[in-house]
């Protein structure tokens, strides 16, 4: 396996995630841990665009989840995976196979030259992050139609296309799972809007 993490700094939260991964009952989710990093006043926000503040967030998490896996291993197997994080003592026999299957996530999430980036692409993210979701969310028995897409992001037929891409930031801003606030059914369900409009 190739390491990464010799060329990063060293992430101040990987320490206080991993005593909270080792003292979970359970699988942890990202979002659980962000707001028990939060809770203890060790993940603030670290922009003043809400959008950037959100991606810096769950790219400290993720760089000091990557980070801890290479650590840990070859005594524990740290499984990341954003709705399924959890320390396990037997290291799974397709190792290879899960360390490849992950690498270009791993190379991006320990690459520091990502944590501040652009506004669009970070918009980008988020829509992809319901394509590749979805399945863990589920999907609608019926696609919605446009005048009831329009009706969850709370636009009337005359909104433009940048009132509707205003209103999917606000929105997927605002119900992010990984927010403290955020509500997985309502962003799924702004998502599944976003999709019909965009």
């Amino acid at each position: 396996m190739q390491t990464h993490s010799e060329d990063n700094m060293e992430n101040p939260l990987i320490w206080p995630l991993l005593t909270i991964i080792k003292s979970a009952q359970k699988s942890c989710k990202i979002h659980n841990l962000a707001t028990e990093l939060q809770h203890k006043g060790l993940l603030n926000d670290l922009d003043n665009d809400a959008n950037k503040a959100l991606f810096k967030r769950n790219f400290l998490l993720m760089n000091a989840l990557y980070q801890l896996q290479e650590i840990l291993l070859p005594d524990y197997w740290l499984q990341v995976e954003a709705m399924n994080i959890q320390l396990l003592t037997l290291i799974p026999s397709d190792l290879e196979l899960l360390l490849d299957q992950s690498s270009a996530l791993r190379s991006y999430y320990l690459d520091w030259s990502h944590f501040d980036t652009s506004s669009e692409s970070i918009e980008a993210m988020l829509a992809s992050f319901w394509n590749h979701y979805q399945s863990s969310f589920g999907q609608y028995e019926n696609r919605l139609d446009k005048s009831k897409a329009l009706q969850i992001f709370k636009l009337d037929s005359n909104a433009s296309k940048l009132d509707i891409r205003r209103q999917w930031r606000k929105l997927a801003l605002k119900w992010h799972p990984d927010r403290p606030s955020g509500n997985t059914a309502k962003f799924r369900q702004v998502c599944e809007a976003w999709q019909v409009l965009r």
